[in-house]
Parts: C-alpha cells; sequence; structure tokens
C-alpha cells in the first residue's frame, strides 16, 4: 500500500490563509491533491491538518481526512518529519501499514504527475531510503557574498572571485515539492538528504517555494507563463 501525506495547518502568518487561497481558480492545495490522484500511484491521499476549512477542501477535491492533526503538532516550529510521522502511525490504525510515503506539499501548484511517477521508480530501483525534489541553483553558489559586522560585503569563498562561472561545479537545492521514502525510513528518522537519498532534478521553471506574498505573486506570474506555453502548444505543456 502506497500513501500521500499532504501537511496543511492552518495557522499560516506571512501569507494567511494561503493553502486554501485561491491560485489558477482552484484552492491552492488542490493542485497537490488533483495531481496526486492523477498519478494512480496511492491507495489513500491523507491531508494531515488542523483546520475544519482545510480539512473540507480537501474532501471536496477528493483527499481523505481520517484524522485531525493535534495543536502541539501545528505550531510554527514543528518539523515537518513530525507532521509525516505522526499521519502514518495514525494511518495505520485506519488502513493497515504502507509500504510507501510520498509527502507531497500544499503549496505546490507546478507539481507534475511524471514527477511523482518517476520518482518512485527511481525509489524502487535503487538501494535508498527516499526520493526527494530538486533542482539547480540559479547562479553560482561559490560566488555568494554576505554583509561583514561593520557593514562591508565579504565572499563566502573569496578563492572564487576570479573563477569563470563554467568551471564552478553546479549546485543543487531541495524543491520543495515532494518526497518519496520507505515508511520504515520515515519512522526511525532517518535522514531525508544523505548518502542513502537521490534527488529528482525538476527545472527551475517548474519550482517556487511560497513563503511569501512577493513568493505568491511571482508564483502567479509563472502560472500565467505555464498556461499561455500550454495554449502554444495546443494543449501541452
Amino acid at each position: 500500500m502506497r500513501i500521500a501525506i499532504i501537511p496543511a495547518r492552518g495557522g499560516s502568518k506571512r501569507i494567511p490563509g494561503k493553502n486554501v487561497r485561491d491560485f489558477g481558480g482552484k484552492p491552492m492545495i488542490a493542485w497537490s491533491i488533483i495531481r496526486a490522484r492523477e498519478t494512480g500511484l496511492f491507495d489513500h491521499i491523507i491531508v494531515s491538518t488542523d483546520s475544519a476549512e482545510i480539512a473540507n477542501c480537501a474532501v471536496e477535491f477528493g483527499a481523505e481526512v481520517p484524522f485531525m492533526r493535534p495543536v502541539e503538532l501545528a505550531d510554527d516550529f514543528t518539523p515537518t518529519r513530525q507532521v509525516i510521522n505522526h499521519a502514518i502511525r495514525e494511518s495505520v490504525g485506519h488502513f493497515g501499514t504502507p509500504s510507501r510515503v510520498c509527502c507531497i506539499y500544499a503549496t505546490a501548484p507546478f507539481i507534475e504527475v511524471k514527477s511523482l511517477v518517476d520518482a518512485l521508480a527511481l525509489l524502487e530501483s535503487n538501494d535508498t531510503n527516499f526520493v526527494f525534489s530538486a533542482t539547480s541553483y540559479q547562479f553560482p553558489i561559490q560566488r555568494a557574498f554576505r554583509y561583514a559586522d561593520d557593514g562591508s560585503i565579504e565572499m563566502f569563498q573569496p578563492e572564487h572571485r576570479y573563477t569563470r562561472s563554467q568551471d564552478l561545479i553546479p549546485a543543487f537545492h531541495d524543491a520543495a515539492q515532494f518526497y518519496w521514502g520507505k515508511t520504515q525510513a520515515f519512522l526511525d528518522e532517518l535522514p531525508m538528504f544523505s548518502g542513502r537519498s537521490l534527488p529528482m532534478i525538476l527545472p527551475r521553471s517548474k519550482v517556487i517555494d511560497i513563503d511569501t506574498t512577493e513568493d505568491w505573486e511571482y508564483a502567479e506570474t509563472m502560472w500565467l507563463a505555464s498556461q499561455a506555453r500550454k495554449s502554444s502548444n495546443g494543449g501541452d505543456a
């Protein structure tokens, strides 16, 4: 049995109500639920929430909310892994023990069916605990700088001040869309980013982490661009 877990608490402060706010004509969380359903991979798509509004919205779009998240797991500081593991344990009592679990974020409107399918195939064909979404940094991280205490700037890696961009090692980061894993690996709290994990690399045009109003506005611009591409390609992305 495979389950999807979509964490979606109701207390977002930087973008109030962001999980059910309209995005592209649907509540934001609906896109994650719809794509999960379209994969045909999951026996259960479960939304973990403390909010009745989010729960009702999730059920409307085809997810299940067989339990509510306890208040102690719904504050600003609760790690996602604790939420996932709580949902796994609760799900065992309702449906039995799953063999594979996929955490899908509620604010991932650009998530694609193919990415979820390919990531599961990667998990099953390798001796690994997790497969997670990732993408490349737009600029070389070796050229990053910071402000010193006196207000001046200094490079993190000054030895690369004059290194050509094409000679720098490409760097990647978590794309914050999904995390496929073996059930016991989640419950044992094994590290997501380790030698026993593999990334599913996504194009940067499909990735944005929506945490601020600026992120949301940029995501809407990306959405309009993606819809324009689909129209020009006759409906294919």
